[in-house]
């Protein structure tokens, strides 16, 4: 590969400033898990079916297997990896996922925490039936729905008090 197929990029991943150069073409998944080390987000089907590389731009709810390296360059990009504070202390849906059993076998999780982020956030977590709805675009092969749904109501009233 030449260096003209090669585009410098800027990102600005979970507040850390990053100077890449990838191929126009890579998307934004890939150019976390293989050039930046962040595995985190999840490479599920890679056509935006079924929400597990969900990951916020600029505070909205992105599927990163969708969506190209370089459309995000100068926006603020937070993947799971970002949740937690400094300190270590988990994101209020992270500790609820815990708490509730959310995760079966886990490969979903980082996706499914993302969007109930963001559902939670939108204001659309006022219902079991309101959450499903908003979360319908994340599948867990697992079918611990029930639990991740109970997770995201929690995490819901405790942010709301």
């Amino acid at each position: 590969m030449t260096s003209r197929t090669r585009t410098p990029i800027q990102l600005q991943i979970n507040g850390h400033r990053h100077e890449l150069e990838v191929e126009p073409r890579v998307t934004l998944l890939d150019a976390l898990r293989d050039h930046l080390g962040l595995t985190g987000t999840k490479k599920g089907c890679d056509q935006g079916q079924c929400g597990a590389c969900t990951l916020h731009v600029d505070g909205q709810r992105v599927l990163a297997c969708l969506t190209l390296a370089a459309q995000v360059e100068g926006r603020a990009v937070t993947t799971i990896e970002g949740l937690a504070g400094e300190d270590g202390m988990l994101n209020a849906v992270q500790a609820a996922f815990l708490e509730q059993d959310a995760f079966q076998c886990g490969y979903c999780t980082p996706g499914q925490i993302m969007s109930a982020v963001a559902c939670i956030r939108e204001g659309h977590a006022g219902s079991d039936e309101e959450i499903r709805e908003y979360m319908a675009g994340n599948l867990c092969r697992c079918g611990a729905y029930p639990h991740i749904v109970a997770a995201v109501r929690q995490a819901a009233v405790e942010a709301a008090s």
